[in-house]
């Protein structure tokens, strides 16, 4: 099968033209997907109807889902789906208000972090006619750490880095008095872990620079002083604009991304009443190498 796509930055991502992920894929459908979803590292499908089953059905062509450690935000009856909105009812936000406000890797903060990410846009602020809101931009970290010289390369392939979820939620906390205390059993689920500051991607062997704003918070064996200059220099290096697509949401966009080649990070620029409401999956990955 040979699907219609269309670049959407020079560096990442294809929009995905001419298909209903309300149907079952078949087996050459999905293979097609699998390959470009490599190949681009982010899939966009606009103007989709999908009921939670089949995003879930969708989502499962790429993998096992994972089931989200903050509980309180799934879908009682889908809890393959975790849910993002700044909206409340009855006096309590129905999702997660804040999420990915800064750059990012969904779940590096584990020890076989997720493939990739499967969102869906179903309340999204309303345009004006200067700009959109709610924009999330990605970056290829990929085309990141291929643009290095070789010298460097090969420095920072002999570097570890440790991420840690607690941390970066206890920054969220400080500033978003909504946001629950995690439980024991929640903190257990999501230790510290290290990972190597290089990863090599599980299918197509490309290399890429793994560490991030939100959850990476040392280089393992330098002493600190140097290890956060190293990491702010290696932020800001992957944060460039030519690295970079900026998307900006439609109501019925389905958007996918590849946590072993890309960051991300969602422009907080809306507040109630502007609405916007996501649901996401988030498909099991391997372990970093």
């Amino acid at each position: 099968m040979k699907l219609e796509l269309k670049p959407l930055a020079a560096s990442i991502g294809a929009e995905v033209l001419n298909i209903d992920l309300s149907q079952r894929l078949d087996a050459e459908a999905a293979r097609a997907l699998d390959d470009a979803f490599n190949e681009h590292s982010v899939l966009l499908f606009r103007g989709q109807n999908i009921s939670e089953g089949e995003h879930i059905a969708f989502s499962q062509h790429f993998g096992k889902l994972e089931i989200h450690v903050l509980r309180q935000y799934l879908l009682p009856d889908h809890p393959e789906i975790l849910v993002i909105s700044n909206i409340e009812e009855n006096g309590r936000g129905i999702g997660i208000s804040d999420a990915g406000q800064y750059w990012h890797t969904d779940l590096s903060y584990k020890n076989n972090p997720s493939r990739c990410s499967v969102l869906y846009a179903l309340e999204i602020p309303a345009p004006s006619a200067e700009k959109t809101y709610g924009d999330t931009c990605f970056v290829s970290t990929v085309a990141a750490f291929e643009a290095m010289d070789d010298e460097m390369k090969s420095y920072l392939q002999g570097l570890q880095a440790r991420h840690h979820y607690q941390a970066r939620y206890h920054k969220m906390k400080a500033s978003n008095q909504a946001r629950q205390e995690l439980t024991e059993q929640q903190k257990n689920e999501v230790p510290p872990v290290v990972h190597p500051v290089v990863r090599t991607h599980p299918y197509t062997g490309r290399k890429s620079l793994y560490v991030n704003e939100g959850f990476t918070t040392e280089i393992v064996g330098l002493p600190e002083a140097d290890g956060e200059k190293l990491l702010g220099r290696l932020f800001a290096h992957c944060a460039q604009e030519k690295f970079m697509y900026r998307h900006k949401w439609r109501k019925g966009d389905v958007l996918m991304w590849d946590n072993s080649a890309t960051q991300h990070l969602a422009i907080a620029d809306y507040a109630l009443p502007q609405r916007r409401r996501m649901h996401r999956t988030t498909v099991a990955g391997s372990q970093v190498f």
